[in-house]
């Protein structure tokens, strides 16, 4: 975990546990990095609902409880079917928040011919919203880690843009 990624676990707990909220988190191309970094401020427990790495279609039915049909005719991540994945998890632990990841870390790309360095980020909570990271590189772990801080500097805005409203 870099130095960027632990100054935005510390600000979202914060922003959290001023709130009494909690985040669930659903990532698959990170592979467990945003949990991780979440995990890494002590006290996580008082915000942190729970997560899974949903690395394939089968587990986000299984573990998240995501609707088969949303995966039906799967040609890639969509926003739409990362927002669903979000409130699903979201509601499944009960938390106020969820962040939800999956993409293409590569070095190859995917069966829908989407390129490497792709994923979809999306927040489910007070603040609802999707956003697709292009990269632009087939570096599998420089990209993994660029997931993860776009992930959590996309939680951190969201949370930030709820407390404000």
């Amino acid at each position: 975990m870099d130095a960027e990624q632990q100054t935005l676990a510390q600000e979202i707990s914060a922003l959290l546990v001023e709130r009494a909220q909690t985040v669930a988190v659903a990532e698959a191309t990170t592979g467990g990095l945003i949990s991780a970094a979440l995990l890494w401020v002590p006290g996580a427990s008082r915000y942190y609902a729970g997560g899974a790495v949903l690395y394939t279609l089968n587990s986000r039915v299984v573990l998240a409880g995501a609707p088969a049909e949303l995966f039906a005719n799967y040609q890639g991540t969509t926003p739409e079917m990362i927002a669903a994945l979000a409130e699903t998890m979201r509601q499944r632990l009960g938390a106020t928040w969820c962040i939800a990841e999956s993409g293409l870390a590569g070095p190859t790309g995917g069966r829908s011919g989407r390129p490497p360095g792709r994923t979809v980020i999306g927040v489910a909570g007070p603040v609802s919203r999707t956003q697709v990271v292009e990269t632009g590189s087939d570096d599998r772990e420089r990209n993994m880690i660029e997931f993860t801080t776009r992930s959590m500097r996309f939680l951190r805005d969201a949370v930030r843009e709820a407390k404000a409203a």
